[in-house]
Parts: structure tokens; sequence; C-alpha cells
């Protein structure tokens, strides 16, 4: 069974010695091991560094194309090289590379299909108090899209076996970590969870410049991946409270020309705001029936194109298959 550990980095020349000098040199049940380097438009040594301390499988950007990106660049690199297992770590060292036979093992066993390491982020200590609650908060949110119970669905420190990467597409641009837990929990994934503690802070995050962009971005991540898999009942709920509203208007008017019914052409304007909410709501429920048929489309392209990847990069390993 071969492991690709794959490395993002952006100008990473002063941590990136740490990390690949705690890389494991064996792991049970994993026959090769092989570090990839994807450089994603660094402007330091990254590369020369990379290149001196052994590594031999590097995916170049001319420019920073962003993390999604070197995500899913970094797998098809892998996938075209054999990879049974890829790991995701990072190059500014915050996760702890001697937890990644931990962190394959169920994998290894045939009893997950990706297994999340857990920072277990209320014990990080340079984490504040806010930051802290919109980490729980948003593992919540997308524990609700995808069907899922996970604790850090914001961790990057990840194993993917080969036949869930076959299944997997990342189509945003931001970051892979919502989407693909959202993906896989409605494709059915075996999803785990490892906990791990956090090596010290090295630098500031390169993702986002803000808190507020985060969480914008991570939010516009999860509410896109939701609809895709769950259209109609986005769109049926939108709908049903805009008919739940239209039906206040339709009330105060009846009532007023009830009582005031000499009055009646006074308050027509209830009756405005009800007709355009009842508009809404039947243009919602119509979105809702065009964005499920969509999504039935999306899902019979989405098989073809595994059986392409399939053809294209073998075919999962023998654990995976008969799991």
């Amino acid at each position: 069974m071969k492991l690709f550990i794959q490395i993002p980095c952006l100008n990473e020349e002063t941590t990136l010695p740490a990390v690949l000098a705690t890389m494991p040199k064996e792991i049970p049940g994993i026959d090769e091991i092989h570090i990839l380097v994807i450089d994603d438009g660094s402007t330091d040594k990254t590369i020369e560094v990379a290149t001196s301390l052994g590594v031999t499988h590097f995916v170049h950007h001319v420019r920073n194309m962003g993390l999604a990106r070197s995500f899913r660049d970094g797998v098809n690199y892998a996938l075209e090289h054999g990879a049974d297992i890829v790991v995701n770590t990072d190059g500014d060292n915050q996760y702890p590379q001697e937890r990644i036979p931990d962190l394959v093992a169920p994998i290894v066993a045939g009893e997950a299909d990706i297994v999340i390491g857990d920072r277990q982020t209320a014990t990080i200590a340079h984490f504040s108090w806010f930051k802290k609650i919109l980490q729980k908060l948003g593992s919540q949110v997308v524990n609700v899209a995808a069907s899922t119970d996970l604790p850090d669905a914001a961790s990057g420190f990840r194993a993917y076996s080969k036949a869930s990467l076959l299944r997997l597409n990342v189509v945003t641009q931001f970051s892979y970590c919502m989407e693909t837990i959202i993906q896989a929990g409605n494709k059915r994934l075996k999803i785990a969870s490892v906990p791990i503690d956090t090596n010290p802070k090295t630098r500031e995050s390169r993702l986002f410049s803000s808190m507020g962009q985060h969480v914008m971005k991570s939010a516009e991540a999860i509410l896109r991946s939701y609809i895709m898999f769950k259209p109609f009942g986005f769109f049926a709920a939108i709908g049903s409270l805009m008919l739940v509203g239209a039906m206040i208007p339709f009330v105060r008017y009846l009532i007023l020309i009830w009582f005031f019914s000499e009055n009646a052409g006074q308050h027509l304007q209830s009756l405005i705001l009800g007709v355009a909410l009842l508009v809404g709501a039947l243009l919602a429920l119509a979105l809702g029936v065009l964005a499920d048929l969509q999504r039935t489309n999306r899902i019979l392209i989405e098989e073809s194109l595994e059986r392409l990847k399939g053809m294209q990069y073998g075919p999962a390993t023998r654990v995976d298959v008969e799991r």
C-alpha cells in the first residue's frame, strides 16, 4: 500500500525542515511513504530547502492559487503516482506529523474512508475565546449539513483513502475542508476522528486576512455545498417561510375589511404584500424542483467522473473495494 503525504506550502522555508524532520519513516500496513510538496507560488527558498532535505515529488504553482486548488492538484498528482492513501498536513508545522500512523490506521484496517485529526480546539492556548466559539459553531453547522458528528470539521490534518478521493470533487476556491466533509457525509462515506495535539503557533494564517473574512468564506462554502446536495429542502424551507409570512397580511386584510368594511380600500397594502410573498413562495418551490432535477443530473455526471477517475488512476485497493 502506497502513502503520499502532501504538504501545501507558501513561503515555508523556515518551518518546512521541522515538518519534514518529524515525518514517520515506517507505518504498519504501508509499504511505501512518499512526501509531496505543493509549492503554491512561494517566493522564498521553500523548494530549495525541500530538495536539500530529500523531497523528490513536487507540484508547482507559478502564482498563489489557494488552499483548495493546492489540495486538488496534490491529490491528482498522488493518484497519478499510485497513491492508495493521501494524507494532508501543513507547511507551517501546525500539525504533529508523528501522529500520521494513527491517522491512517483506520483506513488501513478498512474501518474508515476519511480520518480527520481533532485538534481539540477548546484546549489550544493561542485560540481566542471568540475563535473557539466560532470553530465549535462551524463544526456543528457542517455536521448538520453532512449528517455527521465531527468535533473539528475545520482541521486540515486528514487522511483520505483512494476510494474516497475518486468520489470527491472539490469545486470551491477557498478551502476544501468543509466542502469535502459535506460531500463525504452525503455520499455515505465513513468519516472517523482522531484526537491530536497541535504544535506551537509559528505564524499567522495566510488563508484569510481577518476572522470576518474567514467566517464569510466558510459560510459561503458550507451553504453552496448544502444546496448542492439538498436543494429541494433548502428552497422548500424558504418557500414555507414566505407562505407563512403571506398569511399574516391576508388575515390582517380580512379582519380589517370585516370590521371596517367602509375603509376596505385603505388596506390594500396588506393584500399587495400578501400576494408578493405568495408569489415568492411559489417561485421558491419552482426553484426547488428545478434545483432537485439539476442535482439528479449532477449525481449522474459525478458517477461518470468517478468511473473515468478509476480508469485514469486505477481501481481502489482491495480493502476499499470490499468495504
